[in-house]
């Protein structure tokens, strides 16, 4: 019965090629395209390409056509690439002209002049021997007006223009810890009974400096949201989602993906990571497309977890595991070999994780050794992880999978079509030692999961001013990332580049002080009830100095108080626990119900979503008066610091830049920053992104000295967070160089 109903939901997961919809998607492409929305246009042909079956001339047509959208794009590079695409796939010879052309003023803006001489040439002799010269008359007066372009460039060579890549920071001082691979020798490894394997500082460590640095063992990208596909349905979505935006493997940000040649699903940014992904698990989890995005990407994450680590190392400490569980379990135990280790001299050997040689790497050993918490889970979450692992060993047996899983095939099999195996319902033994290290792994994923997350723009992206907002990106595993505890309010802050993470002090860490990073609930965005309630899922109770705090008699969180609701009457703060709220002023004494309350909120919200939507239709008047209107009703019930306060000040900043006016928007952006430092603090990551956020509007602006005082403070804060060499840091030093090569008369006008 359960297998019935699995079957029936993968049915909505469709990662199978689908010719029709590669058509269907095609259209929708040229549609875009001649409405001169490229950006569209070229999201459609990739999804069009995916569903091509390889080796047809129809996936040829769709590479030459996003080839053309990227030349309208600019980008000329990834527009040839198309082109050799189109090229190798069997682009039909009658239509090679207009491509050819493509391809001859791609190299002219690129200033490779001669190859698109050569091209032209190849062009002429083309069109020359085509007897229906008539079909050409377009072209040939284009290759006319390129021509002339070349010769004009021949002449009038352009001046080398100078590198400028802003201002480089100070190359970094990172010397490795030679016990944990990936952290900085200012990093010991420590463990005691109460809280485990855990990261100290052996020296002082100043705000940004970068205490690990470590590749994913394994990451899978998450699908994103995806509209879902109701029986019989025949339309297919046209929404971009990560699946589409993202590399499968490297989680670089896609712009021509190339797609898996045997499902729709998994895109890439280029054939070598087409081809790794194939070489490493790919080829073994193409035909369980469906299946894996039904069961999640915990079970997804298990499964490729166990294909990295190749079957001789899972089913080495599977089998070391049926007898060291019992210890893995006990503290008593764990910590006993530590201090023998230690009064031998050997540091951390001894600790779970650590190789003979007392070293912790970022390894399969590693990732095997983190806590399952088996006896913790409930019964029901662990039956319904059981079922999803064998649901997938039984498809992998049923697929004649077995062979690519324990890796026994050859790499001239690895292309070859599977044929069905095993349809007995007894996994065999070796299957059952997969099962058993993936059933270990989404155990393990609930409290070792790491959310990859990237800042993403809100809207088309194309305005003076970038509003980005944190989105997860993929699950993944990071032992040593793994080692860090958690405190609500941390002294570390992550950031991200493709499947690597860097873990950077976000404060001074004193030499014995154990570096902690957040898990999600932090003390600036949830009350002590609300954090504690989400930590309950890793099997602890925080006793961070924040939720200690919290906890002491008398003491209101913060968060309480500045997002808190006021008298409707006299806007005094209101007080009280229960549902009726009291006026805190004896001479209003009005009283209102939270849920009443409760609901304006609500209403307010959907009021602002709608404002930002006529936003993104280019209707910014209207936007402004509805925002206007929400300011004057939130201000009726709502705290002057409650953070939906600083939202308005946030959006309207926003409609008051789409249309130019920068002073408007600068003074609605510093609003929105005191309310945002109020909450976060003035250091904060989020004080960071709306200091970058008011930097680009006064640039624009040019209300000169304020916009270099504000790139200082954001850059200050920034690169603490994220680096020096971080995407935002380098176009605020861009923005700051170019401000500074103004005229000296024009610096101090402004």
């Amino acid at each position: 019965e359960e297998e019935a109903a699995l079957v029936r939901l993968c049915h909505r997961a469709r990662t199978d090629k689908e010719p029709e919809a590669a058509s269907w998607y095609r259209e929708q492409g040229n549609r875009e395209f001649k409405r001169g929305q490229y950006q569209a246009a070229l999201r459609l042909y990739s999804k069009a390409a995916s569903h091509e079956l390889p080796g047809s001339p129809e996936v040829s047509v769709c590479f030459a056509n996003r080839s053309a959208a990227l030349l309208h794009l600019g980008h000329f590079e990834v527009c040839l690439e198309d082109i050799a695409r189109a090229e190798s796939h069997g682009y039909p010879d009658r239509l090679l002209p207009k491509v050819l052309l493509r391809k001859a003023e791609c190299l002219l803006c690129l200033g490779r002049l001669q190859e698109a001489q050569d091209v032209l040439g190849l062009l002429e002799s083309k069109i020359a021997l085509d007897g229906v010269m008539t079909t050409h008359l377009t072209r040939l007066k284009k290759l006319s007006q390129l021509k002339v372009k070349l010769g004009e460039k021949e002449r009038c060579p352009e001046p080398a223009q100078e590198a400028r890549g802003g201002i480089q920071g100070e190359p970094e001082i990172w010397e490795e810890n030679s016990r944990i691979s990936g952290a900085s020798s200012s990093l010991s490894l420590s463990f005691d009974a109460e809280r485990g394997r855990h990261l100290v500082a052996c020296q002082d460590i100043v705000p940004g400096q970068s205490l690990v640095k470590e590749e994913a063992f394994v990451s899978v990208l998450c699908p994103g949201e995806s509209l879902p596909l109701q029986d019989g349905d025949t339309a297919w979505d046209t929404r971009a989602t990560n699946a589409d935006l993202y590399c499968h493997r490297c989680l670089r940000q896609l712009l021509a993906s190339v797609p898996c040649q045997g499902c729709s699903y998994a895109k890439y940014c280029s054939q070598d990571c087409a081809d790794m992904a194939w070489r490493q698990y790919h080829r073994t989890e193409c035909s369980l497309g469906a299946l894996l995005l039904t069961l999640g990407v915990f079970c997804h994450v298990a499964l490729r977890t166990v294909l990295l680590a190749g079957f001789a190392e899972v089913s080495r400490l599977v089998a070391w595991s049926h007898g060291g569980d019992k210890n893995l379990q006990n503290s008593e135990a764990r910590c006993k070999p530590l201090s023998e280790a230690a009064d031998a001299g050997a540091g951390s050997r001894g600790i779970p994780g650590c190789g003979s040689s007392g070293r912790y790497q970022s390894s399969y050993q590693a990732l095997f050794h983190l806590l399952p918490h088996t006896e913790q889970h409930s019964p029901e979450h662990k039956f319904l992880c059981t079922l999803s692992v064998v649901a997938v060993c039984k498809q992998l047996q049923a697929a004649g999978l077995e062979a690519a899983v324990l890796n026994q095939e050859s790499p001239q099999q690895w292309s070859k079509p599977k044929t069905c195996g095993k349809t007995s319902d007894e996994l065999s033994p070796e299957l059952r030692t997969v099962a058993e290290a993936m059933l270990r792994h989404v155990l393990q994923l609930q409290c070792n999961a790491q959310a990859i997350t990237v800042m993403q723009e809100l809207g088309p992206g194309d305005g003076a001013v970038v509003d980005k907002k944190p989105v997860r990106l993929a699950t993944a595993f990071f032992p040593v990332l793994s080692l860090l505890n958690h405190s609500c309010c941390p002294n570390t802050s992550v950031s991200f580049s493709g499947t690597a993470a860097t873990v950077r002090a976000s404060q001074p860490i004193s030499s014995g002080q154990e570096v902690l990073h957040c898990y999600g609930p932090h003390w600036c965005r949830m009350r002590v009830a609300e954090r504690q309630q989400l930590l309950s899922q890793y099997f602890f109770e925080c006793h961070c100095r924040a939720c200690l705090e919290e906890l002491e008699p008398g003491v209101k969180s913060v968060v309480s108080t500045r997002n808190s609701f006021c008298c409707p009457k006299c806007q005094a703060p209101v007080q009280g626990e229960e549902d009726t709220l009291c006026c805190s002023n004896e001479a209003c004494a009005t009283s209102a119900s939270r849920d009443h309350l409760s609901g304006r909120l609500q209403d307010l919200q959907q009021q602002i979503k709608k404002a930002s939507d006529l936003l993104k239709v280019g209707k910014a008047d209207q936007a402004i008066k509805m925002l206007l209107k929400c300011q004057m009703d939130g201000g009726t019930f709502l705290s002057p610091e409650h953070l939906l306060m600083g939202q308005m000040e946030d959006h309207l900043a926003q409609v008051y830049a789409t249309l130019g006016k920068w002073q408007e928007a600068a003074r609605h952006l510093k609003k929105s920053i005191e309310i945002v430092e109020m909450h976060h603090g003035p250091s904060s990551v989020e004080t960071g992104h709306e200091l970058f956020k008011l930097a680009q509007i006064l640039f624009n602006g040019f209300a000169v000295s304020e916009a270099l005082s504000t790139i200082q403070r954001a850059e200050g804060i920034l690169s603490v967070h994220f680096g020096p060499q971080s995407a935002q840091i380098q176009e605020l030093q861009e923005m700051k160089a170019c401000l500074s090569e103004l005229p000296r008369n024009i610096l101090q006008r402004t």
